[in-house]
C-alpha cells in the first residue's frame, strides 16, 4: 500500500492539537520514522480510511505491529488507531477496527494489545470492542533543568557509586565491548511487571542489542545508554536508556531502566538516573523533559522516580483484545 506521509501526519496532527493542545506536538520526522522503518522484530501494517466525498487526505490511520518471534507469534500491537476530528462521529473508528481485527483473523492472530489513555473516548472505544486492561500504568514527566544533580568537579565524577561499580556511556550503537553483557542486563527485564498480557519475553543477544538500537538511528533518532559496570568481572549491573525521537527534540523518552537481581539494593536505578541526566545535559542542551512508564505495581521504579522529581501527567493502560 502506498501511504502519503503527508496525509498521515496531517490526522496525527490534527487530533493531537483537538484530544491534547496543551502538550508536546508529534514531530513530522520522528512520525515518519516509526511509519517507515518498523519495530524490532515485527511487521508493520499501515492501514488508512481515505477522506469522504472525494476530499483530500485521510479520515483516519491505524498501524498494525505484528510480531514475528516464535515466543509472540500468536499476538500483535496497535501503534496508533486515529480518527481525523473532522470526520469523528461517522463511523471512521468502526471502520478502521474492523480493517484491523480482519487482518489479525487472517494473520493468524490470537491477541492485539494497545496503549490507552483511561479516561478519555479511546479507553471508551477500546472497551467497546471487548478490550480490558492487562497492565496500568503511570505516565510521569521529569524537568531535565531543574532536576539537581550532586556538585563535582568533572561530570563523570558528579553522582557516586557504590564501591567496585563504574559508570559506561555511549550513544547510538552499544559498544562490542560491552555488547554480551548489556544483552544480558537486558533479560533481567524478564522479571518486570506484565501483568495479564499475552507478550512473551524475547531472550535478547548482542545482535538484537545492536539491532534494536539501529531501528531508532534509522528512524532518525537517538539513542543514549548510561550503564553501571561491575568493576569485578565487567557486567552490566544496571543502566538506562534515552531515546530523543528527532536530534531536535525537547521531550526525551525514557525507554529500560534495569538493575540486575543480584545487584539490587546498592541504589544503581537511581545513580544511573542521575549520570544520564548530566550526560544529556551536556550531550543535548535543548532536552527539557524526561517521559517515563512505569508500572502501577512497580513500587521501587516509581519511588526512585518520584525522589527524582518526577510528576505523573497522565494514567494509561496496556489494553488487550482477545480474539
Amino acid at each position: 500500500m502506498d501511504i502519503d506521509p503527508d496525509a498521515w501526519f496531517a490526522v496525527l496532527a490534527a487530533a493531537h492539537a483537538h484530544d491534547r493542545p496543551g502538550g508536546p506536538a508529534p514531530e513530522r520526522a520522528a512520525e515518519t520514522g516509526r511509519l517507515r522503518i518498523p519495530a524490532l522484530h515485527s511487521r508493520a501494517v499501515p492501514i488508512t480510511l481515505p477522506a469522504p466525498d472525494g476530499a483530500t487526505g485521510y479520515a483516519g490511520v491505524a498501524l498494525l505491529r505484528l510480531h514475528d518471534t516464535a515466543e509472540n507469534a500468536g499476538n500483535a500491537f496497535l501503534d496508533t488507531l486515529t480518527v481525523h476530528p473532522a470526520h469523528r462521529g461517522r463511523g471512521a473508528g468502526r471502520a478502521l477496527w474492523d480493517t484491523v481485527r480482519a487482518r489479525l483473523a487472517a494473520e493468524g492472530r490470537s491477541s492485539v494489545s494497545a496503549l490507552v489513555e483511561k479516561g478519555g473516548a479511546g479507553e471508551r472505544f477500546a472497551v467497546a470492542r471487548g478490550a480490558e486492561c492487562a497492565l496500568p500504568l503511570v505516565a510521569s514527566v521529569q524537568e531535565v533543568r531543574t532536576t539537581p544533580t550532586p556538585a563535582a568537579p568533572t561530570p563523570a565524577a558528579g553522582v557516586p557509586l557504590p564501591a567496585g561499580y563504574r559508570f559506561a556511556t555511549w550513544s547510538g550503537v552499544v559498544p562490542d565491548a560491552h555488547a554480551a553483557a548489556h544483552a544480558r542486563a537486558h533479560d533481567a527485564m524478564e522479571d518486570a511487571p506484565a501483568g495479564d498480557l499475552d507478550e512473551q519475553h524475547d531472550p535478547w543477544d548482542a545482535e538484537r542489542i545492536r539491532a534494536a538500537a539501529r531501528v531508532v538511528l534509522d528512524r532518525g533518532g537517538l539513542l543514549l545508554t548510561v550503564a553501571a559496570v561491575a568493576e569485578a568481572d565487567g557486567a552490566v549491573a544496571g543502566y538506562t536508556e534515552l531515546v530523543l525521537p528527532t536530534p531536535a527534540s525537547v521531550r526525551a523518552v525514557q525507554y529500560d531502566t534495569v538493575v540486575v537481581p543480584a545487584h539490587r539494593g546498592h541504589g544503581l536505578g537511581r545513580a544511573v538516573k542521575l549520570r544520564m541526566l548530566e550526560y544529556l545535559r551536556a550531550e543535548r542542551p535543548g532536552v527539557r523533559e524526561i517521559v517515563t512508564t512505569v508500572a502501577d505495581e512497580n513500587a521501587p521504579m516509581r519511588a526512585v522516580n518520584e525522589a527524582l522529581g518526577y510528576r505523573a501527567e497522565s494514567s494509561l493502560g496496556l489494553y488487550q483484545v482477545r480474539l
